[in-house]
């Protein structure tokens, strides 16, 4: 009897616990995106904001765009945030990645050592970098293939230089605040983008070896887009997610959250969504 009692008492509550609502996980994007939205503190300003309007959780890793392009291939992400345009476009043709969106931009900067040695204020992007060289001043690159590397591949290529085997050119093969410590140990110049640069700066203060040597060029505009990953090819990307995702990137209240945030009254990014 007892025991009959004690199967009967387990079958009823195996019997409620199959009524009882199942909790259903959030919804949970993952994001590959490049270090200076990460870097710049971004990310950690906009995340609590993309949660309580979205009803998402978005978790993500910060690595140079080449990289975060490559995780999506792997199908490692369902959305980007990323600063490449050739090679995103390239990524999109190649049937990786839907709807792209710009959302924002800022622009890169050359900075070197306070007293520019290599004397490239005022000067283009291609014969600074050319002066640069010829000073023996020093240039570090990050060397990773990121959204900022292949910015300053493309500069290269303007000015019809060929860096690599120069015994001035330092390849870091890291992200661009270990490519700046760098730059700043050595005494060297860097290409950053605005963003980074600025935290950077700002981290460093008055023992700061770095300024701004040039900026202002047509040739470093630097445009942020966001994109899905191909549900086709990754069919774990849940495209109303990601559209929801992308929608929130380009509406009028992210934009202006975008266009506050700012570092001791300094604006990092600049949204132009739609534009």
């Amino acid at each position: 009897m007892f025991r009959m009692s004690r199967l009967f008492l387990a079958a009823c509550v195996m019997g409620l616990l199959a009524l009882a609502p199942v909790a259903r996980a959030a919804d949970v994007l993952m994001m590959a995106t490049t270090t200076s939205t990460q870097d710049s503190g971004l990310l950690e300003y906009l995340e609590p904001f993309f949660k309580k309007e979205t009803g998402m959780e978005l978790k993500w890793v910060a690595v140079g765009t080449g990289k975060a392009l490559e995780i999506a291939k792997n199908c490692d992400a369902d959305v980007l945030l990323v600063h490449a345009p050739a090679a995103e476009l390239e990524f999109i043709k190649a049937g990786h990645g839907t709807d792209r969106r710009q959302i924002m931009y800022n622009d890169f900067v050359i900075v070197g050592p306070k007293a520019d040695p290599a004397k490239i204020a005022g000067k283009s992007s291609a014969e600074a970098l050319g002066r640069i060289l010829k000073s023996k001043a020093g240039f570090v690159s990050r060397g990773d293939q990121s959204g900022t590397h292949k910015a300053e591949q493309k500069l290269w290529q303007q000015a019809g230089i060929t860096p690599d085997k120069d015994p001035a050119y330092f390849s870091a093969g890291q992200g661009m605040m270990a490519t700046l410590n760098m730059a700043a140990e050595k005494k060297a110049y860097a290409l950053t983008d605005r963003g980074t640069w600025i935290t950077f700066a700002d981290k460093a203060g008055a023992d700061n070896p770095l300024a701004i040597a040039m900026e202002g060029d047509t040739a470093l505009f630097n445009q942020y887009s966001v994109i899905t990953v191909n549900p086709d090819r990754c069919p774990k990307v849940d495209k109303a997610l990601a559209q929801k995702f992308e929608d929130w990137w380009v509406s009028p209240s992210t934009q202006q959250k975008i266009a506050d945030y700012k570092l001791k009254g300094k604006q990092l990014f600049f949204p132009n969504a739609g534009k």
